[in-house]
């Protein structure tokens, strides 16, 4: 792989994961976040959706230690998101890039997987940091659409 191979991948990145997160402590996602978003965060842009759980942890992250873009992608509105999300964004202000709407009428799975292909669709890998014991989620449907679409994600269970 060229360096210009390596700077394409790391332009924007698709963060996606699991809601469930009180498993762990808040010290062992800064861990998990260092090791897998960090060496990313020089070059590259994060999106990320607008929800509870690792959303709303990557976000803080990030926000609070890189320089990184972001870019927050709520499948309606974020007013609509829950209340997690909502402070998580307004703690975060100051560095969020851009917040997209989506607009969709109804928050059932057919919408938050649209926003998870918005995503995907406008970036160059996934992170995913599902639940060890959720075979079956969003987390896992956004890295197999990644998969799909021929871009590289990385896996790191939580």
């Amino acid at each position: 792989m060229t360096t210009y191979d390596t700077e394409w991948i790391m332009r924007a990145v698709t963060i996606t994961g699991t809601r469930r997160t009180g498993h762990k402590t808040l010290a062992e996602y800064a861990d998990l976040f260092e090791q897998y978003l960090g060496p990313f965060t020089p070059a590259a842009h994060f999106y990320i959706g607008g929800a509870a759980g690792i959303d709303s942890l990557a976000l803080l992250w990030l926000a609070d230690q890189t320089s990184a873009p972001i870019t927050i992608v709520a499948p309606s509105t974020m007013g609509q998101q829950p209340e997690e999300a909502r402070e998580a964004v307004a703690r975060s202000r100051g560095r969020i890039r851009e917040i997209v709407e989506l607009a969709a009428t109804e928050l059932q799975a057919p919408a938050y997987h649209a926003r998870n292909r918005w995503m995907v669709d406008r970036t160059s890998m996934t992170i995913g940091f599902p639940h060890a014991v959720e075979p079956s989620t969003g987390t896992w449907q956004t890295i197999d659409y990644t998969a799909e679409q021929g871009k590289p994600r990385l896996i790191v269970p939580v």
